[in-house]
């Protein structure tokens, strides 16, 4: 069946999450994480995930931002920098501002031109996506941004995977899955998505009962794999 409808997560898929991090390390007012911003940036995003799959086997949802707080909290203190609260303030700050990757643009540009639906499916809350697509530039490539809000609980839930065709109207052979998550990519290919991983770091395959069916060290291919 014809790829119909193109979903995206945000975070590490479309928005660089380590660019938080890098930017401050470049202010003169942060040269303290100068050289360990990358482990600063790692540690961050590993606790944002870690802590959103502890809540959803809880079944203590609460919204991403807190997690993304509570992370950079942990991430923090890790690296010897949790009594520096103008460093958490401004790396908080910029969590709003994340640039797309640069191939991002005009991969979605193409998508959209061709007539295919485009979306971002995210854990991350409705304002922190808004922030995000806007401060990217990229809303009108994009129909919508579907939070796990809506429903309560993180990914992989399937529920969160249920939002797209409840959105759109389609069945899963039809979407086009894409997630630099491995374990994502490889929840949404046990769904029934179609799926690509886009594993930018050169990350080992999840050992998980599936896998996704394309492996990309970028978004560049999206268009071609949608059928274009």
């Amino acid at each position: 069946m014809p790829i119909t409808t193109c979903v995206f997560d945000a975070y590490g898929t479309l928005f660089d999450v380590a660019a938080a991090a890098r930017q401050a390390a470049s202010e003169p007012a942060f040269a303290a994480i100068k050289d360990t911003w990358p482990q600063l940036a790692e540690h961050w995003r590993l606790k944002q995930l870690q802590y959103s799959w502890l809540r959803a086997v809880a079944r203590s949802h609460t919204d991403f931002w807190e997690v993304t707080q509570n992370g950079l909290d942990w991430a923090l203190e890790k690296t010897g920098h949790e009594g520096d609260p103008a460093l958490r303030e401004r790396l908080l700050a910029l969590y709003w501002e994340l640039q797309a990757y640069p191939e991002v643009p005009q991969m979605l540009r193409t998508l959209k031109d061709a007539g295919l639906n485009t979306a971002i499916l995210s854990n991350g809350s409705p304002e922190m996506l808004d922030g995000a697509v806007n401060s990217a530039g990229i809303r009108d490539v994009l129909d919508v941004s579907l939070s796990v809000e809506s429903v309560g609980i993180f990914k992989p839930d399937a529920s969160v995977y249920d939002l797209v065709g409840t959105h759109f109207g389609c069945v899963k052979a039809e979407v086009l899955f894409v997630s630099s998550n491995g374990w994502d990519a490889a929840a949404a290919t046990g769904y029934g998505f179609t799926t690509a991983w886009v594993n930018r770091a050169g990350e080992p395959m999840d050992r998980l009962p599936w896998t996704p069916a394309r492996v990309l060290t970028d978004l560049t291919g999206i268009p071609q794999l949608a059928g274009l």
